[in-house]
């Protein structure tokens, strides 16, 4: 076979070479950004799953949402009030929860959320701080969920006891959450 040249004098044999050389260079450049890919890792590495994310806003919302509530009930009930003080709360907190269940609609998320006596009796029972330096407090009591605290005469808020149920097209998770207020 006679191999033909052009005005620079290379042959086509030359330029089959120089096209595979070419074609090694970009392969190996593709397989060491592969190989750099997969030592990084990736986005979904961060968490287990999407769902988890979801259950992790859920419970950071109630946070918010619980904090946001209790500030303006604090120092406005005296102990003998503490009931209507776990009204006024639960009716501040209650707009908030419906906002959270209708939150994640459009995504294919459905939050459900109660208040959990239970969990707050037993918060209340293990966890109430009873005093300090200089202090005396009395103990803690659970209402509907509500966990309060009667502390020089006045009702304080700790915590409140929820569950939260999450709700995607591909899980379904149930939780308890206790979100402390004092802190």
């Amino acid at each position: 076979m006679i191999s033909a040249t052009d005005a620079t004098g290379r042959s086509d044999d030359d330029r089959a070479q120089f096209v595979l050389i070419a074609g090694v260079v970009v392969a190996l450049a593709l397989v060491a950004m592969l190989t750099a890919y997969l030592q990084l890792g990736y986005g979904a590495d961060v968490r287990t799953t999407d769902f988890d994310r979801t259950v992790e806003d859920g419970r950071a919302y109630l946070d918010r949402a619980t904090h946001g509530a209790a500030r303006p009930v604090r120092g406005e009930y005296v102990w003998s009030r503490r009931g209507p003080a776990v009204t006024a709360l639960r009716n501040r907190l209650d707009p908030r929860l419906a906002e959270l269940e209708r939150s994640g609609v459009t995504e294919g998320v459905v939050y459900r959320t109660r208040y959990n006596q239970t969990v707050a009796t037993r918060w209340a029972r293990t966890e109430c701080p009873t005093g300090g330096p200089d202090r005396t407090w009395g103990t803690c009591e659970a209402d509907r969920g509500i966990v309060v605290q009667e502390r020089v005469g006045q009702t304080q808020v700790l915590a409140v006891g929820y569950d939260l149920a999450v709700t995607t097209t591909d899980y379904e998770t149930n939780a308890t959450v206790v979100v402390r207020t004092d802190n």
